[in-house]
């Protein structure tokens, strides 16, 4: 269970605080008292949820490169943080196609740069390192993948965050545990919400298109994910964090933060339930030759469930009326970004508590 009391003044350094589920995790963060210092490139998108939500009025902001290690290890040392978050990567598929080394550059140098420096500063206690769900090795069956499942990766970015787990073991063996510091890696599912306008991403898609009221595109209708709201893996990412501060060795692992099996939908399901709350759109197939993507991908959360006793709260039905609310409320009051995004962290909390799903 949370003790949310628990982040009340803890200085925390996040990086990525720009992105999509950086900036949720900032609001987050904000709300529960904590002192934040974010570090990050610019928002990704043109539209941004750090923009819109005014992220950068809640913490401290520095814009700047995980890969220069120099600025970091400066930023972080100058700060003094508690705990570290780490969170920035480039964090698409497709991207990493275009620009593989550029992707290797800041998942693997980018995570070896926050974990040196992390372990360079005197007070920080524990940090929790992002990666995702694709680290693993997809086999494409009908497995739900542990985390003692081998690390892999097709595409440049599964690649690049599979190495990016390699790395934070090795920190974790040589020299977090020498110095009693708590260290963990956590793999979410496809995350979902309000709030992202990212390119190539599903929900993003589908939410531009409807909002014009176009057919949206889709490049694989039959692909398969374990789709949650991205309060769920930040919920967890948090839990964990306070876990390991208090008892270093003991959490000190990969953990799984994804949804119930019975959340693991394909594409097309997602579209119709769509359609169904926001009725009048569709969908067209999208018949252009596109860059392998996994068809099938499952995470089994069983160890979250029994060592944290974390789980999921909002089902995906509930998730997807939240986003579409969520948005259709930012298209009618933009300026109320932050108050939407702040109610609707409360709302999960206190749905937590009730055992709502």
């Amino acid at each position: 269970m949370h003790d949310f009391s628990f982040w009340k003044n803890k200085k925390v350094f996040l990086t990525g605080h720009t992105g999509f589920k950086g900036s949720w995790m900032s609001i987050w963060l904000s709300i529960l008292g904590a002192e934040v210092k974010g570090y990050a490139l610019n928002p990704p998108t043109t539209v941004s949820l750090f923009n819109e939500a005014k992220v950068g009025d809640l913490i401290e902001s520095e814009i700047n490169d995980i890969r220069d290690y120099d600025k970091l290890s400066k930023s972080i040392s100058h700060f003094s943080p508690d705990l570290v978050i780490h969170m920035a990567a480039q964090p698409l598929v497709r991207a990493s196609y275009k620009n593989p080394l550029e992707t290797f550059e800041a998942n693997v140098m980018g995570t070896a740069n926050v974990l040196e420096a992390s372990i360079q500063s005197p007070t920080v206690k524990a940090v929790v390192n992002i990666t995702t769900d694709k680290c693993y090795e997809n086999r494409e069956i009908d497995i739900a993948y542990k985390e003692t499942d081998s690390m892999g990766g097709f595409d440049p970015y599964s690649s690049s965050k599979g190495c990016a787990e390699l790395v934070t073991s090795a920190y974790r063996e040589s020299f977090y545990k020498n110095k009693n510091i708590g260290i963990a890696s956590v793999r979410a599912g496809n995350v979902i919400g309000g709030g992202d306008w990212a390119e190539d991403r599903l929900i993003p898609d589908v939410l531009k298109a409807f909002q014009l009221n176009k057919a949206v595109t889709i490049r694989n209708p039959k692909a398969t994910r374990p789709w949650q709201h991205v309060l769920e893996p930040l919920s967890g990412y948090l839990l964990l964090a306070e876990k390991l501060y208090d008892s270093p060795l003991e959490f000190s692992e990969g953990w799984n933060f994804g949804p119930n099996y019975e959340d693991v939908k394909p594409v097309d399901d997602l579209l119709d339930f769509i359609i169904k709350i926001w009725p009048g759109n569709t969908w067209k197939l999208d018949n252009r030759d596109n860059p392998h993507e996994a068809n099938l991908l499952k995470l089994d959360i069983s160890k979250a469930k029994s060592k944290l006793q974390w789980e999921p709260v909002w089902s995906l039905e509930t998730a997807l009326n939240k986003i579409v609310k969520w948005h259709t409320s930012w298209i009618v009051h933009p300026s109320n970004t932050q108050e939407l995004c702040i109610k609707e962290i409360n709302q999960y909390i206190e749905d937590s508590k009730n055992g709502k799903n």
